[in-house]
């Protein structure tokens, strides 16, 4: 498995993002619950971050129970997200990752946090765009906020969940930026079982939403790699139909934004390789 998610910072800046979240704290409670001015002196800022992990993990069980979705759940949540994330963006000319991630790491409802994630990304352009992968729980449901603008001046661009975009695998979500100079990024769904199995999505930002470029079959065996020579994904390419958990035949695409499209530069042969044990 590829571990793409938040490492522990130094206590420096552990201190220095408290003050952020309290401060949008009130704010966030506001948009998110419905408090009324009035009832600010009653419900303090620390107050809405137990509401916000109480949704997060009620939508987070519905998933895994099979219970129906509540999309007005899930956009409140969403919406707290928001108002978290843009004062960190717009605190300085060059925000903090790893400050705003130890912040984020500190909204988990989950003990520990099995596959629960908010994870701030810096993609490509000038000026850079980010996106915030959110993810409720194990088995979902997940989403991606990309947020855009210019230093101070950062608001909401557009998202992506299974809302918004239908055809969106929601389930226990990776997402790497695949371009320096593009806002160009993969989503990598699933991939959870014994035999790695996941949907790999390429996706643009065109200053106005997001395009989808490039969608993979549900492939097992699957590892990814991605650097400024662009995304690498290993699989599966044949399996044995007697065996479906053996493997016939590995490859390793090359994928890069190039010349305004996703292409596929390279396909190679690799040895057959077992499936993993747990």
């Amino acid at each position: 498995m590829n571990s793409i998610f938040y490492r522990p910072q130094n206590q420096e800046n552990r201190c220095a993002t408290r003050p952020a979240i309290a401060r949008l704290a009130t704010f966030a409670a506001i948009v998110m619950f419905g408090v009324t001015p009035a009832a600010k002196s009653a419900q303090s800022g620390a107050d809405a971050v137990p509401e916000f992990k109480r949704a997060a993990a009620e939508l987070s069980s519905a998933r895994l129970g099979g219970g129906e979705e509540n999309q007005s759940q899930m956009e409140k949540a969403l919406l707290y997200l928001d108002a978290a994330v843009l004062p960190m963006l717009n605190g300085s000319a060059e925000p903090s990752l790893e400050a705003a991630n130890h912040s984020l790491a500190g909204l988990v409802s989950h003990n520990p946090p099995v596959g629960e994630d908010y994870r701030l990304v810096k993609l490509g352009g000038n000026p850079a765009v980010y996106a915030l992968l959110v993810n409720f729980g194990q088995g979902g449901p997940a989403a991606v906020r990309i947020y855009a603008g210019s230093p101070g001046h950062y608001a909401l661009g557009a998202k992506i969940d299974h809302f918004t975009q239908k055809d969106f695998f929601d389930s226990d979500v990776e997402l790497v930026s695949a371009s320096k100079s593009d806002p160009v990024f993969v989503t990598i769904s699933g991939r959870t079982d014994d035999l790695s199995t996941g949907l790999f999505s390429a996706w643009r930002f065109d200053g106005h939403g997001v395009a989808a470029l490039w969608s993979s079959d549900l492939i097992q065996q699957s590892s990814y790699e991605a650097d400024p020579d662009g995304f690498r994904i290993a699989y599966c390419s044949k399996v044995d139909d007697d065996r479906p958990s053996e493997c016939l035949k590995m490859s390793r695409d090359l994928y890069r934004f190039q010349g305004g499209e996703w292409k596929r530069l390279e396909s190679t042969d690799l040895p057959p390789q077992k499936p993993s044990t747990k």
